[in-house]
């Protein structure tokens, strides 16, 4: 059985992370993968949202925050600094692709001292949100990924999306209170939750090499980033630039 894998990468550029979280998937991985990253400020749409329905979109524009489309579905998030982004890529067919990410965050959560209640769309402590998931399927396996709210200010979340439209959808996002770890007295270092998410994540899943980006994931990456992630109609409304 092949080991599974702890990518280390870094791209400042936030398109660029989310080409590089796409292209974890489409190289086709032969065995788990786990990728720990951080974003610039920025509002992140699932595949098929849009960003009237979601996003304050002056409030972004007059404060130069980013609104970017993923390749996933699921609801739209804001990162920054203080969200921990986890990424997890499983080959093959799985039936309930979620499930190990779900367990995967709530064994870190619960290191981290907060008693966590997994639902279909995230983790909440109490009754509000600390972890978001999404789901993207490709044919070669699938790709769950979750947010972490460590330290994120709630009220910048609540400045740039919108509250429940009057005329709900399938695809508008499902709105909740969050709180961030530190809303909850918990306070880290640096480093620190990211080892606890990856030492649960090895506990259910075994082994995980830290390894660097290959030069496959950052070819996919490149060519993501042309057809998607630098393509202003992707971010607007889906539409990809033909390659």
């Amino acid at each position: 059985m092949n080991a599974g894998s702890d990518v280390r990468a870094e791209f400042a550029d936030p398109a660029g992370n989310l080409a590089f979280d796409e292209a974890l998937l489409r190289v086709g991985p032969p065995a788990p993968v786990l990728w720990l990253w951080r974003n610039p400020v920025c509002v992140v749409l699932g595949r098929g949202q849009k960003a009237a329905r979601e996003v304050r979109v002056p409030d972004c524009v007059r404060d130069g925050v980013p609104v970017l489309r993923r390749a996933s579905g699921g609801g739209t998030v804001f990162h920054d600094p203080g969200n921990l982004n986890v990424t997890l890529v499983l080959p093959g067919p799985a039936d309930r692709p979620l499930e190990m990410l779900g367990r995967v965050m709530s064994a870190a959560v619960e290191k981290l001292g907060l008693p966590p209640i997994l639902g279909e769309r995230g983790l909440f402590v109490g009754t509000r949100k600390l972890c978001g998931f999404a789901v993207f399927r490709a044919k070669g396996g699938l790709l769950a990924h979750s947010t972490l709210l460590v330290d994120t200010d709630p009220s910048r979340v609540g400045a740039y999306l919108t509250g429940p439209p009057p005329d709900p959808k399938p695809l508008d996002s499902h709105r909740s209170p969050v709180a961030s770890l530190a809303d909850h007295g918990l306070a880290f270092g640096a480093g620190e939750v990211e080892s606890v998410v990856r030492a649960a994540a090895a506990s259910l899943l075994g082994p995980l090499e830290p390894r660097a980006a290959s030069p496959a994931e950052l070819e996919r990456q490149q060519t993501l980033l042309y057809t998607r992630y630098h393509y202003d109609a992707w971010h607007a409304d889906g539409r990809q630039r033909q390659p």
